[in-house]
């Protein structure tokens, strides 16, 4: 790893099972594919993957990039540890919470998915964004949008509710943020961005392994408030709450958008 791209952990970020999430994270991975299909490359861009995660999606930017230079970032070490263990030295890497990252020089572009709706402050964030990028340069992402997994939030709510949890989870109203297209295009621009395009888009999932679907992709800001002897219980009673079949209503918010030029 260059020299330049070893940052301190930042200890505000969470941790993730990287491992049990690179199996159970297909929908994900398969999102993340789409998306890369859309971007524009000559092959010989620099370009961020903002939110790695385990390095499925990164390894396939990287062959969209023969001469070209990835840098894979992720807020958890144990993500960006097992996408280095996949990559190898085809990448940099770099441990940071997006809303401080800063790198050497600009980017051609940053490109992001699942990520964004982890992020409370999306204005600082896409500030941020704008500020390691070239002018010119691209943001393409896909994250949780307005409407994601409602149902599932709902029943969050219900169970965080009950008396053997609600005195450990004095967060768990606020664990996501879901925007709309609309106060994401403004935000876009008031950082600094053109041509912005933001469109939702349903997905629906029914993961084959639904406990450890539950667990480690959406449920690990709340586990992380309770106890261990609490946490598979609480995971269950979601699952068990959740009308059947369990399918998960996803809406990915896609962003497309242009740094300004200076």
């Amino acid at each position: 790893m260059a020299d330049e791209f070893k940052q301190p952990m930042n200890t505000g970020a969470r941790e993730w099972d990287a491992e049990t999430y690179d199996e159970v994270s297909d929908p994900q991975f398969e999102w993340g594919m789409e998306v890369l299909e859309r971007l524009e490359l000559r092959g010989d861009e620099t370009v961020v993957d903002a939110g790695c995660g385990s390095g499925r999606v990164t390894e396939q930017l990287l062959e969209r990039l023969p001469d070209g230079h990835v840098i894979a970032v992720d807020g958890s070490e144990a993500m960006v540890e097992k996408a280095k263990e996949r990559l190898g030295d085809r990448a940099d890497y770099l441990v940071s919470d997006l809303v401080e990252l800063t790198l050497p020089e600009p980017v051609d572009m940053v490109f992001s998915t699942a990520t964004f709706h982890w992020i409370g402050d999306h204005d600082a964030l896409f500030r941020r964004i704008r500020r390691v990028l070239r002018p010119g340069g691209r943001l393409i992402a896909q994250c949780g949008g307005e409407g994601n997994v409602a149902a599932l939030g709902r029943v969050i709510r219900a169970v965080s509710a009950l008396p053997e949890y609600a005195p450990h989870l004095t967060r768990a109203r606020a664990i996501w943020n879901f925007a709309s297209p609309g106060e994401t295009d403004q935000r876009l621009e008031a950082a600094g961005f053109t041509g912005v395009r933001c469109w939702l888009q349903p997905k629906l999932v029914q993961p084959s392994r639904p406990l450890e679907f539950l667990s480690t992709v959406t449920l690990g800001p709340v586990l992380d408030q309770l106890p261990e002897g609490k946490r598979r219980p609480f995971a269950e009673a979601v699952l068990a709450e959740h009308e059947e079949p369990f399918v998960l209503d996803y809406v990915r918010l896609n962003i497309e958008a242009d740094a300004a030029q200076d």
